[in-house]
């Protein structure tokens, strides 16, 4: 399976992005070296791409797939993309505080770690649906690894469409999310845009 090695604050600021997006608290002093070039159309619309990409942690085929699968639902295209990258799984455990960043989240998953509705999933790109009930399973619940983990998760805030419950490391789907719940800083139509050529 490819893996993306380049450290994480260097192609934050590459993107210009801020590293809390990824569960990251450390911020980058230096200063892109590219910051006051000028970026044609097709730059920007590539950067808004790699950064939707970066901040998921999805490679370029299941993103391509993504973005097919959202162009043939109904409504816009680029809010559907965004709505369901949000709902993979692992971006569901970061979101509830049950990871410190987007990678441990996948990791957690990865080590089947997590329960959906009773049964253990391990794969990080499972898609949530409303009403879905998520999980830390009994066994690994008593791990220090969650003490802390909550520990430095527990003032985040947890999106309106979920409900959790950190002291039993459970949550609930309440609704899916809409594009005005979702908090990342990506330009959508520029995705839709550069796939549309």
């Amino acid at each position: 399976m490819a893996v993306n090695r380049v450290p994480v604050l260097k192609r934050c600021r590459s993107l210009g992005l801020e590293p809390a997006y990824l569960g990251y608290d450390k911020k980058s002093n230096r200063q892109n070296a590219r910051a006051g070039k000028k970026v044609s159309e097709y730059g920007l619309q590539l950067r808004e791409k790699q950064k939707a990409k970066f901040i998921y942690g999805v490679l370029e085929k299941p993103f391509r797939n993504y973005y097919e699968k959202a162009d043939r639902m109904k409504g816009m295209t680029g809010e559907n993309l965004m709505i369901m990258l949000e709902r993979r799984l692992d971006s569901v455990i970061f979101r509830m505080g049950f990871a410190r960043t987007r990678r441990e989240a996948r990791q957690v998953v990865g080590h089947k770690h997590v329960c959906v509705n009773g049964k253990v999933i391990n794969i990080p790109s499972y898609l949530i649906k409303a009403g879905d009930v998520v999980e830390i399973k009994e066994g690994a619940r008593s791990m220090q690894r969650y003490k802390d983990i909550v520990e430095v998760t527990g003032g985040r805030l947890v999106p309106e469409w979920m409900d959790v419950d950190m002291e039993n490391l459970k949550g609930t789907i309440k609704n899916l999310p809409t594009r005005e719940m979702i908090d990342v800083p990506v330009n959508e139509m520029l995705i839709v845009e550069l796939y549309s050529k």
